[in-house]
């Protein structure tokens, strides 16, 4: 929701509806956890390697090393991070 709000604001995302209404129906719909931002999470942002700069990148690697989660991505940065990936 953050990442996606951002960039709707930014005009680099357009939306058929505002995110405070699209991502819910949308995760809703799709059948979507909604994953919070936990301070566990966050605490593995300062054993993280500097693969990537992107802030919402870096968060979505460290809740997957927190969570054991796949992240699904294209993004040959992210696969550098010790974590599963998938696309």
């Amino acid at each position: 929701m953050w990442e996606v709000t951002i960039k709707y604001q930014l005009g680099k995302l357009p939306l058929p509806e505002p995110p405070r209404e699209f991502v819910p129906a949308q995760r809703l719909a799709h059948r979507i956890d909604s994953l919070p931002i936990t301070e566990p999470a966050v605490g593995h942002l300062a054993t993280l390697p500097g693969h990537h700069r992107d802030p919402f990148d870096r968060i979505l690697v460290c809740q997957a090393v927190a969570e054991g989660l796949i992240i699904l991505t294209p993004d040959a940065q992210i696969r550098q991070y010790p974590i599963r990936t998938a696309w």
